[in-house]
């Protein structure tokens, strides 16, 4: 309606301040079956299962979490987020994001391994860090 208006600026503007946004919601699930699809050895020992978590206020809401079965674990194998900008890799700013939200996730302690999923690299030690590349692999005979 907006563009047959003659106002498509206004539709461009809204795609160009909301597109990083909607990516990064976007690419989620393919990033968690991605996760599924990888060979036993690229996650945490045990994992069978890969999802994520948040509750109703979303506070925590974590990208992946990995898990020993589903639909309900017995353990949590790993927590890990999902980084998919351009120029930004993965930091410590995240990193502490992260730890705050492992802790606030029922079943996961300081043991439970971190994965960090990023499209620009991943600039902090402590993490399993999975590439595009990475991922890519999934789906390779």
């Amino acid at each position: 309606m907006v563009v047959s208006r003659g106002r498509g600026d206004l539709t461009l503007a809204r795609i160009t301040t909301s597109w990083t946004t909607w990516r990064g919601r976007a690419i989620e699930p393919a990033v968690r079956e991605a996760l599924r699809r990888l060979p036993a050895d690229r996650l945490p020992e045990g994992t069978s299962a890969v999802g994520g978590f948040w509750t109703r206020t979303n506070n925590p809401e974590i990208g992946l979490v990995g898990a020993d079965r589903e639909p309900v674990a017995r353990r949590v194998t790993f927590v890990g987020s999902i980084k998919w900008l351009e120029r930004r890799a993965f930091d410590g700013h995240d990193l502490g994001r992260l730890l705050l939200h492992r802790s606030l996730l029922p079943g996961a302690d300081e043991r439970t391994e971190l994965v960090a999923v990023s499209r620009a690299g991943v600039d902090v030690d402590g993490v399993r860090a999975l590439s595009a590349e990475d991922l890519l692999t999934a789906y390779r005979d």
